[in-house]
């Protein structure tokens, strides 16, 4: 009797534990920690944020490399600002090639040679091509004001010189010249480093223009290069001579733009085949367009200035104070790079009508 009661406690001892205990031991203190409740640590503690990757400022890795180039340069906030709506632009056209060459609508490949083209200009306009001798084109926002800044070519000089000395300008107009005058000085850089991507390796520089002397350049032989180069040209010259015009005799009363940019287009919608009726429509949208510019500079000054006022934050150290300029300071970068690109794309939209209107004239 004694012997069965022994040989049925074996039994019992030697049967397999239910399914749910074993699986428990072998998860071991994992498992006990899962079910722990609502009571556990991990229940009440939040959870640690999850790290992810800032988003890319660009679609286009390319695009991604110059830009992270430029904030290592530490190039001034309206400087990474234009930059930005420029690197913009040159993707939403990249993008638009892509479409084309897969629809095999760019067999002469002249589309995507003015893609290489205008990104050239970019490196060279922000001093990212890796020449020491780039000159990093000015922003249509004066930093300092007139007297910091050179125009960096002699007739330009003279015609600022003249101007201040005339007596024919208030305050408000010298400021309105000095902002025609730095606009020149860009388009005459922009053009420069625009005739470099065309010009060949073993070309001499005598389409060049120089700071002395525009009348030696042969419109008609860079024509045959590129049409846009013809296309900035004219806007140079016609520009020039309207800025030597205005500095002898001062802005007449018939003047209604004051942003160079606008001016600009408005000379050349003049001399276009628009008739009456397009013309004076044009007039009209300009008015609109300059209200804009005047926006975009107007949150550029801002930037500006909450930048500056950023640094002097930053140097005592007030945490909550540099918060708050951080904050602020973010708020209008991403307006100003807004309303730059919005900018840019209408003044190229504006620029194409004027340029259509004039080939159809030919």
């Amino acid at each position: 009797m004694a012997s069965r009661r022994v040989l049925s406690g074996l039994r019992a001892v030697r049967q397999p534990p239910p399914p749910l205990l074993l699986l428990l031991l072998l998860l071991g203190p994992w498992a006990v920690a899962g079910h722990a409740g609502k009571y556990s640590r991990e229940k009440n503690e939040p959870a640690p944020p999850s790290k992810r990757e800032p988003a890319a400022e660009f679609r286009m890795e390319k695009l991604n490399q110059l830009w992270e180039k430029a904030q290592r340069l530490n190039l001034p906030p309206l400087k990474l600002s234009d930059l930005h709506t420029d690197l913009k632009i040159q993707e939403r056209d990249e993008f638009k090639w892509k479409k084309l060459k897969a629809e095999g609508l760019d067999e002469d490949g002249e589309e995507e040679a003015k893609l290489v083209r205008s990104l050239s200009v970019i490196l060279a306009k922000y001093g990212l091509d890796g020449r020491k001798d780039s000159r990093v084109v000015s922003s249509n926002f004066v930093d300092h004001g007139p007297d910091d800044e050179s125009l960096e070519d002699p007739r330009l000089e003279k015609l600022w010189h003249k101007a201040k000395t005339s007596g024919k300008f208030s305050s408000e107009e010298l400021d309105k010249l000095w902002r025609e005058l730095q606009h020149h000085k860009e388009k005459v850089q922009e053009y420069h480093a625009l005739l470099e991507t065309l010009r060949g390796p073993g070309e001499s520089h005598e389409n060049a223009i120089g700071p002395v002397d525009l009348s030696g350049v042969q419109a008609e032989a860079l024509a045959s290069r590129h049409a846009e180069l013809k296309d900035r040209l004219r806007s140079i010259g016609q520009g020039f001579d309207r800025l030597r015009r205005v500095s002898h005799q001062g802005y007449g009363a018939e003047t209604e733009f004051m942003e160079p940019r606008v001016l600009d287009l408005w000379d050349m919608a003049k001399s276009a085949n628009f008739t009456e009726k397009e013309l004076e429509s044009f007039r009209e949208e300009l008015k609109h367009f300059e209200v804009k510019i005047e926006k975009h500079n107007h949150y550029q000054k801002q930037l500006e200035i909450s930048h500056q006022k950023l640094k002097h934050v930053e140097s005592f150290g007030d945490q909550e104070h540099i918060a708050r300029n951080k904050e602020r300071y973010a708020m209008l970068e991403e307006k100003t790079k807004e309303l730059g690109y919005k900018v840019k794309k209408h003044t190229q939209d504006l620029s194409s009508r004027i340029s259509r209107a004039r080939h159809n004239e030919l």
